[in-house]
């Protein structure tokens, strides 16, 4: 992890495209303080506008696609934007060979942060968690990069269309012993001693199923049952298994094919956003008409959920690309920039740091009861929320004034 201060331009870059990092932001902003925004706003009500915006902001429990669901998967699209405006430049300047061994450095350090992130090992084996979001993000650049480096440009769009076949392939044909491992409680405070050993879960288990995609009654799940070490999320399997990671490394290379377009040389500015909102609005289509037989579940990231989430990204990508380095207008994103910049640091500070209890210090207590009784039912714990949102906002602003990058 390097701090690196603000850097004299260097005039043989290509001109930064804002509309990235500013969509960067913009997705790390709902990561960091959305979630809490949406808990809020559910107990005022409001009609169907306003449950139409909560329900948004919060997880599908099972198949199905909201918004919400869409900003991890945009940020690994992003990650594979990433590696084509970063990636040529450091071969260039440090070999394939140099740049293999950096993506590697990088990765299992993001890696390591990822586990410190879920606690480190401040509890005892085996409720050490190894796999997360950043865990998975680490994973996902090192594929996506190292491929980038190794792989021509067909090569990269085999890979991606391999992952996609491949794994739906495996979840709908390969079999697995018929034993239900959906538990109902979210694993997150107990312990993962409380798992049955295998020994004793498939004792008697004689019949074998395949392409079920039920929870916990799926390919995926008894695999990260089987051979996922450490804490699961859901005691028996977690949101990002093993084998899910291979359409997760997917998204990211549908997103080094949208860096591709952004960099062209031979489109317009505006033919970069039409082609992008087009391949969106088809990879959404396309993703849910293969739901139709492989559900869009995104706690197992199957295929469809990809393709699906990845169009999300591609049309989120136009719009932005449209606004900030079309149209120029740029002095609504200055927030979003902030955090894009320092997304790593943002994500960090929201689990080392409770700004929601903070928050309640400025404006909880008579603050939040008064704006209860006097303007509406549930107005104090939304302005708690929204406090608690833009102290870390307020964090990353300081850092990007300061010109500290908190980088790996």
């Amino acid at each position: 992890m390097t701090f690196k201060p603000d850097s004299p331009p260097d005039h043989s870059r290509p001109p930064r495209i804002l509309s990235v990092d500013a969509l960067r932001g913009f997705d790390m902003f709902w990561i960091i303080g959305g979630e809490e925004v949406a808990k809020a706003l559910e107990p005022m009500g409001g009609g169907p506008v306003m449950s139409f915006f909560t329900e948004q902001l919060k997880h599908v429990e099972w198949a199905g696609f909201r918004f919400y669901d869409g900003i991890f998967p945009l940020f690994l699209f992003l990650i594979g934007v990433s590696i084509v405006l970063s990636m040529d430049r450091m071969i260039a300047t440090a070999g394939r060979k140099g740049a293999v061994m950096r993506i590697v450095k990088r990765s299992l350090l993001l890696f390591v942060v990822g586990v410190f992130y879920y606690g480190g090992l401040s509890r005892a084996w085996p409720d050490v968690q190894l796999m997360g979001v950043l865990p998975r993000i680490a994973l996902c650049y090192l594929v996506g990069a190292s491929l980038y480096v190794m792989l021509p440009r067909k090569g990269i769009v085999v890979a991606a269309v391999v992952c996609l076949l491949g794994y739906w392939a495996a979840m709908t044909f390969v079999p697995f012993p018929d034993v239900n491992l959906s538990h109902g409680t979210i694993g997150k405070k107990g312990s993962q001693a409380e798992m049955k050993p295998p020994a004793e879960m498939l004792a008697g288990v004689t019949k074998t199923v395949s392409g079920t995609f039920e929870e916990g009654r799926n390919l995926a799940h008894y695999v990260d049952y089987r051979w996922l070490p450490g804490k699961k999320r859901n005691l028996y399997y977690t949101n990002e298994g093993l084998l899910s990671n291979i359409p997760a490394v997917a998204t990211t290379l549908l997103g080094i094919m949208a860096g591709w377009l952004l960099t062209s040389t031979r489109l317009t500015p505006k033919q970069k956003v039409a082609w992008l909102l087009g391949a969106g609005a088809v990879g959404i289509a396309l993703g849910l008409l293969w739901g139709i037989q492989f559900p869009v579940i995104k706690r197992i990231w199957t295929s469809s959920f990809c393709l699906v989430a990845s169009g999300f990204a591609s049309m989120m990508l136009g719009a932005f690309y449209l606004i900030v380095d079309v149209w120029r207008w740029q002095k609504w994103c200055t927030p979003f920039l902030w955090i894009g910049s320092n997304a790593l640091a943002a994500y960090l500070a929201v689990n080392l740091v409770d700004f929601p209890a903070i928050a309640a210090r400025f404006v909880g207590g008579d603050v939040e009861a008064f704006l209860d009784v006097h303007l509406a039912k549930g107005i104090g714990g939304l302005l708690i929320a929204l406090v608690g949102l833009a102290l870390p906002v307020l964090l990353v602003r300081f850092l990007y004034q300061k010109k500290i990058f908190i980088r790996l």
